[in-house]
């Protein structure tokens, strides 16, 4: 599939299909995850599921690196 970028305002922006809206179950309200791997751009769909993940992962982490500091901080 061959695309070109569409002049919106200053910016660029890059069309998606409906059809592969819908394969990828990608809507307005979907976050995207964009990496640059060498000299392409990687799209991928990040859905609610995937989000919490990485949220309590980092939150988790955090409470790991900075628990005592926080603690020490709120009293």
């Amino acid at each position: 599939m061959f695309k070109r970028l569409v002049k919106r305002g200053n910016n660029l922006a890059l069309v998606i299909d409906r059809p592969t809206l819908d394969l990828l179950h990608i809507d307005a309200e979907t976050f995207l995850d964009i990496q640059i791997q060498g000299k392409s751009l990687v799209v991928t769909p990040v859905h609610a599921d995937d989000r919490k993940k990485k949220f309590l992962e980092a939150l988790e982490n955090g409470n790991r690196r900075y628990g005592r500091a926080l603690k020490k901080l709120a009293e």
